[in-house]
C-alpha cells in the first residue's frame, strides 16, 4: 500500500471535499509512481502511506478551499518538484488546465509520465521562473499561480506574481510563520501589482498551515522579475 486512503478520505472530508472512486484510484496510482521513482531519484523525503495522505495530497488539496477555482481555470505551479500541489489539484479538478514549471528536467520527465498515465489536462515547462515570466506566452496569463516551499515571501512574490493575470490570485503555501513572512513582503506585493486578500490558517494533522492569498490588481511593471542574483541580493 502506497497511500493511506482512509486517512486521505477523512482529511478531504475535513476540507469539504469528497473523493470519487476514480479520484481514489488516481491518487493511489500517483502515490505508487512517486514512491517507486523515489527509489532511483530524489523526489521527496516523505514516502510513507500516511505522509503521502497528509503532507502531500491533503496539503495540496487545501488550496481548493481558497482563491477562485472557476470552471476551466488556468493555473501555474512554480517549482512544482515532485508534482505538489499541481498533480493532486489536477486529479481533483479535471476541468482546470495546469502548467508545471521546474528548473530540473528530470523531475519534469517523471511528471510527463504521470500526466500521460492519468490523462491530466497539463503540460510541463522547463525554465527558471524569472526567465519564463518575461515570456509573453506566460506573463500575466494565469487565473491562479501556486507555490509550495519554494522561497521566502519577498522573492517568491517577485517570481510568481508576474505570471498572474489582473483579477487572478497568487496562492503561497506557508507554515505557521506566514503572518511574519507576509509583513516582510508587503512592499514586494505592492510594487508588483498585488494586494493581500487573506491569510487562511488551518490545521492538518495537528500542524498549523497557512495559505497566503494575494489578488492581482494591477499589471506588474515590465522590469520585474529581475535576475535571480538581484532578487536574492536585494529583495523588494
Amino acid at each position: 500500500m502506497y497511500l493511506d486512503m482512509d486517512l486521505l478520505v477523512n482529511l478531504c472530508n475535513d476540507l469539504g471535499l469528497t473523493l470519487t472512486e476514480k479520484q481514489k484510484s488516481d491518487f493511489e496510482t500517483f502515490a505508487g509512481m512517486v514512491v517507486e521513482k523515489n527509489k532511483v531519484m530524489n523526489l521527496t523525503a516523505v514516502t510513507s502511506p500516511d505522509g503521502m495522505a497528509v503532507k502531500h495530497f491533503a496539503d495540496s488539496l487545501s488550496l481548493l478551499t481558497c482563491g477562485e477555482w472557476k470552471e476551466g481555470a488556468s493555473f501555474l505551479d512554480v517549482g512544482t518538484g515532485a508534482g505538489f500541489p499541481s498533480i493532486p489539484l489536477l486529479i481533483m479538478r479535471r476541468d482546470i488546465k495546469g502548467v508545471l514549471l521546474d528548473a530540473q528536467q528530470k523531475r519534469l520527465n517523471f511528471l510527463n509520465n504521470v500526466i500521460k498515465e492519468l490523462g491530466l489536462n497539463a503540460v510541463t515547462l522547463h525554465a527558471r521562473a524569472e526567465e519564463a515570466a518575461k515570456n509573453k506566452q506566460y506573463r500575466e496569463k494565469f487565473d491562479i499561480v501556486t507555490a509550495r516551499a519554494v522561497a521566502a515571501m519577498p522573492p517568491l512574490t517577485e517570481y510568481c506574481l508576474p505570471f498572474v493575470k489582473v483579477g487572478g490570485k497568487f496562492l503561497a503555501m506557508k507554515g505557521p510563520a506566514a503572518n511574519e513572512e507576509m509583513q516582510s513582503a508587503k512592499n514586494a506585493v505592492k510594487v508588483l501589482g498585488g494586494k493581500l486578500n487573506e491569510i487562511k490558517e488551518f490545521k492538518l494533522d495537528e500542524e498549523t498551515r497557512n495559505i497566503i492569498v494575494i489578488s492581482k490588481t494591477d499589471k506588474t511593471p515590465p522590469q520585474y522579475p529581475r535576475l535571480q542574483a538581484k532578487i536574492s541580493k536585494s529583495p523588494l
